[in-house]
């Protein structure tokens, strides 16, 4: 059953949410993650509900003694969704589309709030087909942090990892100099969300052909530059 790109944008937030957690999502923190009010989440569970990707359940509210919440859970439907819709090969067309959007994203950080450039930048990855747009969509989210620290920080992280970018061990090490520096300044929460992206990108990385991985150099290195 066919969903339209904004469905499956909110049920591949629902998953990622429900396994981190491994517990059933209240609708409000699904549109927190989302940058949305809670009655369009809501409404939203309620109609992919009915196309069978998404089941409720209720729980006790913590907050208000004797009165349950509504919560809701992928179901195996929306999980087999997602395992399908990341594909191992990527289409050339779509990768320039990616690599075009990268570059306007860090053309235009210099008067966006930090956390709403990467709030924004997350929210994109969510529709990303293949492993190596999900892997382009990290480094962007990055390289759109540190052009938000300056071209000072720029510098010292291209002069750290500019030597080593031809091989996957660069690409980590500048993720890694990248993250340790990004947790320090960023939210609790988009900080968890971050670190768990970085962890699926390791896995991602690994799974990615040696030209996949050189067009992901290619991308790192014209950036800093």
């Amino acid at each position: 059953m066919s969903l339209t790109k904004r469905r499956l944008q909110f049920l591949d937030k629902l998953v990622e949410l429900y396994q981190r957690t491994s517990l059933p999502i209240h609708y409000e923190t699904l549109a927190l993650s989302l940058g949305v009010s809670k009655w369009t989440a809501y409404d939203m569970m309620k109609e992919m509900e009915k196309q069978g990707f998404v089941s409720r359940s209720y729980e006790v509210n913590a907050k208000e003694t004797g009165r349950s919440q509504v919560v809701f859970s992928p179901t195996d439907q929306a999980t087999d969704l997602f395992k399908l819709n990341r594909k191992d090969s990527y289409n050339a067309v779509d990768w320039e589309h990616t690599i075009a959007h990268i570059r306007k994203l860090l053309g235009s950080v210099k008067d966006t709030n930090v956390n709403e450039v990467i709030r924004k930048v997350m929210n994109e990855i969510s529709s990303k087909a293949s492993n190596l747009e999900f892997c382009g969509y990290i480094l962007g989210l990055l390289l759109v942090y540190i052009k938000k620290l300056g071209s000072k920080t720029e510098h010292l992280i291209s002069l750290l990892v500019s030597k080593r970018l031809h091989s996957k061990s660069g690409i980590l090490l500048f993720v890694g100099t990248v993250l340790g520096t990004i947790i320090q300044t960023i939210n609790d929460e988009l900080g968890n969300e971050l670190t768990e992206l970085i962890s699926k990108f390791i896995d991602t990385l690994d799974g990615l052909s040696n030209h996949e991985q050189r067009m992901l150099s290619d991308l790192l290195q014209e950036a800093l530059a």
